[in-house]
Order: C-alpha cells, then structure tokens, then sequence
C-alpha cells in the first residue's frame, strides 16, 4: 500500500453534504459521480494528496443505506492506493484476511476497488484502489 487514497464518509443528503464540506475544507467539490452497480452517488474533494469522498445511498440495496441505518453518517471506509490490486489482494489474503470481493470491481475515480473485511482491522472497512490504466 503506497498511501491514503481517500476517507469515505457516508451522508444521508449530498445537497446538505457537498456545501458543508466545501466551507469545511476550503475547497470546491470537484467532481460527483455516481456508481449504479453500488447504488451510491459520490462527491469528491482534494485535500493535500489525499481525497475525501461523500457518499450518498440512492437504493434500499445499497451498503451505504444499511450503514446510515445501522450507524448514522460518518466515516465509512479508508482507501489505501496500491500498485497491483490483484497482487495486494492475493498478498493481503495469504496473510489471513477476509476480502469481500473475490476479484476488483469497478468503483468510482476511475479505480479498481476491492474490500477487507472491518473484523479483520479492528472494525474499520479498508478498501483497495488501483488506477483503471
């Protein structure tokens, strides 16, 4: 893992989210996106070298939507950035984690995403990004 890629935060409103984070952080949203197979819309911002990513469940299916239900919003996940997700993924399962997915999926940035498992890193969600190429 070469990095922080980004900090997911899951919120229930985008519209009352992307503002609040604007001022917050001093930065415009620079792209939102949505991903239909995740059934979540994103907004993005640039902080440093490292991005902050809202997500907003627009499903009954989607993840994020159980996570508000469960949690309420906050952070979500930590995405680290990685040279060759699949090498990671094989290295990071041979050392006894669980993976949610058994091969990347398309996520949203352009990247490849895979999931650890929040039992196996003391209840934080970790996931895997690569660069689409």
């Amino acid at each position: 893992m070469r990095k922080v890629e980004h900090i997911g935060i899951a919120v229930y409103s985008l519209e009352k989210a992307v503002p609040l984070y604007s001022r917050l952080l001093n930065t415009p949203c620079y792209k939102q996106e949505a991903v239909d197979s995740e059934q979540v819309q994103t907004a993005f911002f640039q902080q440093g070298d490292t991005k902050i990513e809202l997500l907003e469940a627009t499903g009954e299916a989607s993840t994020i939507r159980r996570f508000l239900d469960k949690k309420g919003e906050g952070i979500h996940h930590i995405a680290f950035d990685v040279e060759d997700i699949y090498a990671e993924m094989e290295r990071l399962r041979s050392e006894g984690f669980t993976l949610l997915n058994e091969t990347p999926k398309p996520g949203a940035d352009n990247k490849l995403i895979c999931f650890v498992h929040p039992k196996d890193s003391h209840g934080v969600l970790i996931e895997l990004c690569q660069e689409i190429r």
